[in-house]
């Protein structure tokens, strides 16, 4: 499989789905967040950042989410596919793809299946969320597109 880099269309998925933030928020399960959906040591109560930082961050985030689904999907995908495999690596994380039966499908080429898996990951502490529940429904939209 080619090695692919994620599209305009893929991060205008991912920027309407996390939002833009330039002030630090404790996200639906208590994790700091800021920016485009970025979390990590950095990132604490009372933080700001600027436009360029927001930006910034959403490139390397977005970058490691590439390598993953580079690295993890074995069979021949479309941008289309790719682009919805990284932005569930973005907001869940490359883990939950490497062991999910997503995955599983999508490289045994039943892509029809794998779309299905999407919509099982649509919960945060334990409850069903809306706005994960639409944000998976589109990224399986965009997988079967």
């Amino acid at each position: 499989m080619p090695n692919f880099t994620y599209s305009d269309n893929g991060l205008n998925l991912t920027k309407q789905f996390e939002g833009l933030r330039l002030s630090a928020y404790a996200d639906q399960v208590g994790v700091w967040t800021i920016g485009y959906g970025h979390t990590g040591p950095g990132v604490y109560a009372g933080l700001t950042i600027t436009q360029d930082q927001a930006d910034a961050f959403l490139a390397s985030d977005v970058a490691g989410s590439e390598v993953c689904v580079n690295r993890l999907v074995t069979s021949a995908i479309n941008q289309n596919q790719f682009d919805a495999l990284v932005d569930f690596v973005f907001n869940l994380g490359c883990a939950s793809l490497a062991s999910s039966t997503l995955l599983r499908f999508v490289n045994a080429g039943d892509f029809a299946d794998a779309a299905g898996q999407f919509q099982r990951w649509d919960h945060a502490g334990g409850v069903v969320v809306t706005g994960l529940l639409e944000r998976r429904q589109a990224e399986a939209t965009l997988f079967m597109t």
